[in-house]
This record gives C-alpha cells, structure tokens and sequence, in this order.
C-alpha cells in the first residue's frame, strides 16, 4: 500500500499523503498576537453568539471546518471521514459543532496531541487507500477549558509563571490522495509518522502542563530519529505543540542527555502564538487549538512556499482529567511526531 514500517512506532509514506488545504478561526486574544495576520478569520465575540462556552467551541469547530472545506475546493460529500477532538469530557464541542456535516466520524482525544493523533490516522487512512479524503480538526476555548480543568472564570485565581494560556481557536485540514484534491496545488505531503506512547514522570502540578508533557516529547521525537536515522538538522524546524517556555527548556535538556540537540531548530507553538510577556499568558499558550492553529495558519503556509522543505510537527499532551486529579493521580504526558514537507 505505499508503507513501509520504521522501528515499532514509525511509517514512511512512499506515496505520501496531500494536505490539500488549512482553515484556521480563533478568538480575539489570538488574534492580537504575533501570529494574528495569518489567521484566516479572528472572532471578536468570544462565545460565537451562543448562549455557553462549551456551544461558542462546538461553533469554532463548525466555521473551521466547512472553511477548510471550502478552500479545498471540494464539495462536502467528496469527504469521506471526519476525525475530530478537543478537551471536554465526552468530546462536547466535537460532538455537537461535527452534527450537522455529517459525516462519518472518528471522534478522537489525546489531549493536548489530538491535531496530532488526527493527522497521524488520517494520513494511514489516505495511504493505506481507505479513503480518498478525509477532515482533520482539533479545537479549545480558554473558557470553556478553564471551566471544566481549574477555577471558574469569575474565581479571578492567580495564575503561575509555568502555567500556560488555553487557546481560543480551531485548525482544520484537509488530506487527499495526488491528483484528487480541488482548489490547486496542494499545501504539502505527509511523508511519516511516529506515534508516540504514553509516559508517566509522576508529576502532579497541573499548573505546570509544559513540565509534564516535555518527557513523551523527549521520547517520540528521540525514536523517531532513531527509527528514520535521521539527525535534528535534517529538519528545517522541529515543532512541538505547547510546552511554552518551561517545557522547551526541560525537552532540550532531556535530548542533550541521550546525545541529541535540537535547540537550533526547535520551537514550540505555545510560544509562537503569543507575546508572553505583552499579553500576559506566563509560558505561553496550550489547548488542543493552540498546534492546530499554529500549523495551520502559519508553519504550513512556510512548507507551501518552500520557505520551510521539512518540518518535524509534534502536537503533546496531558492526559490528566478532573477526576484523576482530584484523585491525586499523576499527569501522563503523550506527543505524535508528523514529517511534513513541501509538495
């Protein structure tokens, strides 16, 4: 089928995978940041003219993805699965902002990760000839977020330097065969992937996300170069997905231990879509919005251009929930590995 299998955890596309477009909508905050221009549209009513959080994130899905449909230059029926997902218990804003497209539907959580996990499976779906097209969506909403994970908005709480600001904001794409896509020349290819495990540091500060996920970071992007034989500088840019500034600092340390050094050509999109300093959100940004939107409206368009030949994408996440927490559980971190490069 075009596959070929790397260590335990990694594929090589022999014909990879298209992204065949990227839709991008996020909130005000977002959209004052330093990524603000690439957005393609920035909601100045933070619930969406809905009557709850949980509504204005299922509303962010719908926009998101009938734009990145749009774009793609396909009608709604040429898609023929959907894998979708964000922070609420049971999937609310995916659930209900995925309704009314009706498509077939693989609603997906992996915290954080979930952009990840999404490209990940829909790219083996495209590549193993299961599907011609597929949607890929993950979304947050700081509100909505903080509601159900920490303090209600109005407990006004004081925020820690480690903590990281839940973006507002739904990425979108959509993946094709070659030569079956609408709307022009593709944006990229997904050309492999390392799926990541689960790794547990005990660590209990929910207040520090970055902390938390930085080990599975450490562990995917550490085989993935194993199982590809590939060195960081064969990346243009390695992308994790929200370890903000606390984060980045423990994962570059945690390769330099096993012999890897990555700082010349990592960043990270929880850094990228905010001034922290300027707009206050202490490390920076996290959410299952905050890679999707940053990939989709920014790195992407780098990759198109040819500014960017490959980047190494990888989306982390906590896998913590309410009632683990409050059970005094520890946070486990997960983090999919994406090579994208230009088309």
């Amino acid at each position: 089928m075009g596959t070929s299998k790397r260590g335990k955890a990694s594929l090589l596309f022999e014909d990879p995978p298209l992204i065949l477009s990227a839709a991008s909508v996020v909130g005000k905050k977002e959209g004052e940041g330093p990524l603000g221009k690439y957005f393609d549209r920035i909601e100045m009513d933070s619930m969406l003219g809905k009557r709850t959080w949980e509504e204005a994130e299922s509303e962010l899905q719908t926009r998101t993805a009938r734009l990145a449909i749009e774009k793609s230059g396909l009608d709604k029926e040429e898609i023929r699965y959907y894998f979708g997902g964000d922070l609420l218990a049971q999937l609310i804003a995916t659930s209900f902002g995925s309704m009314d497209l009706e498509f077939p539907m693989f609603g997906l959580y992996g915290a954080c990760s979930t952009m990840g996990e999404g490209l990940q499976l829909g790219s083996m779906t495209v590549a193993g000839d299961f599907a011609d097209r597929v949607l890929v969506t993950a979304s947050s909403h700081f509100a909505s977020a903080e509601k159900q994970f920490r303090f209600p908005l109005e407990y006004g709480n004081q925020r820690p330097l480690s903590a990281t600001w839940t973006v507002t904001g739904c990425g979108a794409v959509v993946l094709g065969k070659k030569g079956k896509g609408g709307g022009g020349s593709p944006l990229a290819r997904v050309a492999g992937i390392t799926t990541g495990k689960i790794v547990d540091m005990d660590f209990k500060d929910s207040m520090n996300m970055g902390a938390a996920m930085a080990p599975a970071a450490c562990d995917v992007i550490y085989h993935h170069l194993l199982d590809f034989e590939r060195k960081p500088e064969d990346y243009d840019k390695i992308i994790t997905g929200d370890l903000g500034k606390v984060g980045k600092e423990i994962l570059i340390k945690l390769l330099r231990e096993k012999g890897i050094d990555i700082a010349e050509v990592h960043t990270d999109c929880g850094i990228e879509i905010f001034d922290c300093e300027e707009q206050g959100t202490q490390s920076g940004g996290s959410g299952c919005g905050c890679s999707a939107v940053t990939l989709s409206a920014h790195f992407l368009k780098q990759v198109e251009k040819g500014a960017l030949k490959r980047i190494l994408f990888v989306p982390t996440g906590a896998l913590l929930s309410t009632v683990s927490f409050n059970e005094g559980q520890s946070v486990p971190g997960i983090a999919h590995a994406i090579v994208i490069e230009h088309a």
